[in-house]
């Protein structure tokens, strides 16, 4: 009986560390009535309970990739503690070569558990061992125990012919960590980071957002130095080579200058990393087998997500829109490289963005890691966005800046009240003002800041919470009834309306909303103010998982084109496109779903990403369709 017969499921689900050779090659035998499986290391039958098939998987993967023989392995070894007595069994030993010194200790836990780590770094610190392994058949972790306080992550188990020295000095290149990386092999940089503040930034006395972003920054700037710059030869510096401690913070320290000077505006020429050397030590090894340049940013958006919402986003009700999600609008809305685009609640700048690799017909600026001058300029000049979230907008510029290459129009300000605009918006915005008909108009429009020409604007505003300060309500039609300012009105109602005036005539947008925008009869106004301004393209209706486990609101996209004699003829009557994804690249908990191959492994796209299992580039190509027969002005 093979593995795949009796524990199918968590086969499926859980063992993807192993190769299938590994799994067929693992034989269960009934004994008693019940399943067993005999033990690699010592010859035991055990029964053949989920946990002991990952321990004998992980045995056969030291002998047969590791090159281990079977003489030098045991399990179910005794550890020793202070007490002078045996409290407890490691899962399996190596012994040092010619000794019956334990090399390395590994920890085995059955699929999807998560715990163990504590207490295997105890049995390395009663037995001596300077290698450490966590393993639940899918994810793992390798450690190098340098002192009873610090382990520190390692890029893989050191074979039979090598020393820990020889795992810390190997050099890495750039086309290494591309192979290697541990994102393409199911970890998230949200669990990294997850990880990090539980073990390090907890205790470490500073803001974990600040340093998590500078050792991110410095990252991308090392991997950018690596591709680009010939004296390097593709050397990887952000990664720890066995130097001591304040050696490698000097050296993460020399990265982020590099990467302040690379993309300036985002830090002052003060800012320095304020994680002790030790600190920093365990925080490098951390990200050093992760690959953070790509082409879609989904990698550092889902980092930043987690970092940022819980802290202000969430409670405004904004989330940062999953990337398949602003692909189908980008696609959908077709920008081009002569039009200015802008998103008025730009979390992460997503949509802007994707914008420029779609309007260049990329696949990703940063997989090619140097913009042409064109793209550069385009950048700089065509690409806008404004959020209220500083820590957003820190991350917006960052990303546009690198991406760019240039100077970056991203704002902090709030979109719906231009009254308080500080004068850096207003001089960054000024030249996108609208002239309206006559000199009066315009003369309040350059005041005010009301009417903008925007060819597209593409945006997820926030849906929680209500604007009640009526010198912002009384600048709103949809905040007026029977001639009368109401109390209050939710916010995404206003960013329709504010929305509409950044287009120009003919101009087009993209606007998550909540699905009662659509469905409920109290919002019928609503609807009938979007038709009178401007024709509705569709309607995508967003699956509930697409924004958890940050809310199950029902979302739909709209898309529309703002009514223009030429570019979009007012009509009475037209066709209007509708779809319901069924496949929202998430599970109920919220985390992402990927496509499989037939050996139940993540299929890995060329940029080493994880390929989501959804549907929205399906409708976007039907959406397409239907524009094209429509003959809109766009396609």
């Amino acid at each position: 009986m093979k593995i795949n017969e009796l524990f199918k499921d968590e086969t499926e689900r859980g063992l993807t560390l192993f190769d299938k050779k590994l799994i067929d090659y693992i034989d269960i035998f009934i004994k008693n009535g019940k399943p067993y499986i005999k033990c690699l290391a010592t010859d035991i039958d055990r029964p053949a309970k989920p946990e002991e098939i990952v321990r004998q998987l992980f045995i056969l993967k030291l002998m047969r990739e590791y090159g281990y023989p079977k003489e030098r392995i045991t399990a179910e070894k005794e550890v020793w503690f202070g007490s002078g007595v045996s409290e407890k069994r490691a899962d399996i030993v190596v012994f040092h070569k010619g000794s019956q010194e334990p090399y390395i200790i590994v920890e085995v836990k059955k699929p999807k558990r998560k715990d163990g780590v504590k207490q295997l770094k105890s049995y390395c610190n009663a037995e001596g061992s300077p290698v450490a392994v966590w393993s639940n058949g899918k994810d793992i972790e390798i450690m190098h125990r340098e002192n009873s306080n610090n382990f520190i992550h390692i890029s893989d188990i050191p074979e039979v012919d090598q020393t820990v020295n020889d795992v810390l000095t190997e050099p890495w290149t750039f086309q290494k960590l591309t192979k290697e990386n541990r994102l393409a092999k199911g970890l998230s940089l949200r669990e990294v980071i997850q990880n990090l503040e539980n073990l390090v930034l907890a205790n470490a006395g500073v803001d974990a957002f600040e340093e998590v972003f500078k050792l991110i920054y410095a990252k991308l700037y090392d991997e950018f130095s690596a591709n680009t710059k010939s004296e390097r030869k593709g050397r990887i510096m952000f990664r720890i080579y066995g130097e001591s401690n304040e050696e490698l913070y000097d050296k993460i320290q020399m990265l982020f200058e590099g990467a302040k000077e690379q993309w300036k505006g985002i830090f002052s020429e003060r800012d320095r990393i304020n994680l002790t050397a030790s600190h920093l030590a365990t925080c490098v090894s951390f990200f050093q087998d992760i690959k953070l340049f790509n082409s879609n940013l989904f990698v550092i958006d889902e980092a930043f997500e987690y970092l940022v919402t819980q802290v202000s986003k969430g409670e405004k009700g904004q989330y940062f829109t999953p990337r398949h999600v602003i692909d189908m609008c980008v696609k959908i809305i077709n920008p081009t490289k002569k039009e200015y685009v802008i998103d008025t609640a730009c979390g992460s700048c997503g949509f802007t963005i994707h914008t420029l690799f779609h309007a260049f017909n990329s696949d990703g600026i940063f997989s090619a890691m140097e913009p042409s001058r064109e793209q550069i300029e385009y950048a700089s000049n065509m690409i806008y966005g404004i959020d209220f979230d500083e820590r957003a907008v820190k991350i917006a510029k960052a990303l546009n800046l690198i991406a760019g290459d240039g100077k970056t129009n991203v704002y902090k300000a709030n979109s719906l009240d231009s009254s308080q605009w500080n004068s850096i918006i207003k001089v960054g915005i000024k030249d996108m003002l609208k002239k309206l008909k006559s000199y009066e108009e315009s003369r309040d429009n350059e005041k005010n800041f009301k009417y903008f020409n925007f060819d597209v604007l593409m945006t997820n505003p926030p849906f929680a919470g209500e604007i009640s300060e009526k010198q912002i309500l009384k600048n709103y039609i949809l905040a007026r009834k029977k001639n009368k300012v109401t109390p209050k009105m939710h916010r995404h109602i206003l960013f329709i309306e504010r929305n509409l005036n950044f287009l120009k005539d003919g101009g087009r947008m993209a606007i998550v909303l909540p699905q009662g925008i659509f469905n409920n009869s109290t919002e019928g106004y609503i609807r009938d103010f979007i038709s009178d301004k401007a024709r509705i393209l569709g309607i995508v209706s967003l699956h509930d998982n697409t924004f958890k486990p940050h809310t199950g609101t029902k979302t739909s996209v709209l898309f529309l084109q703002k009514w223009d004699d030429k570019l979009c003829p007012k009509k009475e009557d037209y066709p209007i496109f509708f779809a319901v994804s069924e496949k929202s690249g998430k599970n109920n908990s919220g985390n992402y779903v990927f496509q499989k191959d037939k050996e139940n492994k993540v299929i890995i796209d060329k940029h080493g990403h994880p390929v989501i299992e959804h549907d929205l580039d399906e409708i976007a190509d039907e959406f397409i369709t239907f524009l094209k027969r429509e003959r809109l002005s766009f396609w």
